[in-house]
């Protein structure tokens, strides 16, 4: 059980719990924090005295995950199997409400599936080089097994410069905004080149990071299994995305970028 503000930035609690097989996301919160609800016991409205509000004219409230995957149904209604890695973070949402798949539950839901079915895993290479061996190796590292074929059902790691993966139908979902895709960055085109641009809480560009910025970013269209990018601008950022598939860089974090050697959490702070 993890709880964070900002985006993950701000760590609020994390503990590994017991739980019985009746229990549900709710109880385990309620048995590990102290906690407000609405609507019948159904709906978070605080967390150890935190509660949903307006600051700054955005609005803020609690929103939650559970293998990397934002939840379908209500935390009550949620039950628990065993192995879950649930994560509750409180942030702004005026940019978008529906973020429908973080990185920051890492190795999840690569190791153990999600919503209690396992699913298969498959890198897909597009024009990656190098990068793909290396991220075959850090799933193979954390104890996925990989399908050599991507089908319907699997969950899909696609990894390649942004001019190639931008075709997906998935990946694309990032150049409608945060909105759509739940990615706190976009790639611009300049001079036959695709930059990477940082995206603050609202939204907004915060900052250009470059050609050779690289992203880790994971997103879901529809009801499909969640799509993971490994990308950038050239092949030497797509190469240094792959660096930062691992527990060090992705944990308790909604997307990260890598800007000259370093890894850059998502979304920025805003600019102003």
């Amino acid at each position: 059980l993890t709880v964070t503000r900002e985006f993950g930035a701000v760590p609020v609690l994390e503990r590994s719990v017991e739980a019985s097989e009746s229990d549900t996301v709710m109880r385990v919160l309620e048995g590990s924090a102290t906690i407000a609800t609405r609507y019948g016991a159904g709906f978070v409205h605080a967390i150890n005295g935190v509660e949903e509000a307006e600051l700054g004219g955005d609005p803020y409230d609690w929103f939650f995950f559970v293998d990397g995957i934002e939840s379908p149904i209500g935390a009550a209604e949620y039950e628990l199997r065993g192995g879950e890695r649930i994560w509750w973070d409180y942030r702004d949402w005026i940019a978008s409400n529906h973020v429908p798949a973080v990185v920051g539950s890492w190795p999840a839901p690569f190791v153990g599936g999600y919503e209690g079915e396992k699913h298969p895993v498959a890198v897909v290479c597009d024009g990656g080089g190098p990068a793909c061996a290396r991220a075959r190796a850090a799933l193979t590292g954390a104890g996925v097994e990989l399908a050599e074929e991507p089908g319907k059902s699997a969950i899909r790691v696609l990894v390649g410069p942004w001019a190639r993966l931008r075709d997906d139908p998935a990946a694309a979902l990032l150049e409608a905004g945060p909105e759509e895709s739940g990615v706190y960055a976009e790639f611009e085109r300049r001079g036959g080149a695709y930059l990477l641009v940082g995206l603050d809480q609202e939204g907004e560009p915060a900052r250009d990071l470059g050609a050779e910025a690289g992203l880790v970013a994971a997103t879901r269209r529809y009801e499909a299994p969640p799509t993971w990018v490994v990308t950038g601008g050239t092949d030497a950022a797509v190469g240094a995305a792959a660096e930062l598939l691992g527990r060090e860089h992705l944990r308790g974090r909604y997307a990260v970028a890598t800007v000259a050697g370093e890894a850059t959490p998502l979304p920025l702070e805003a600019s102003r």
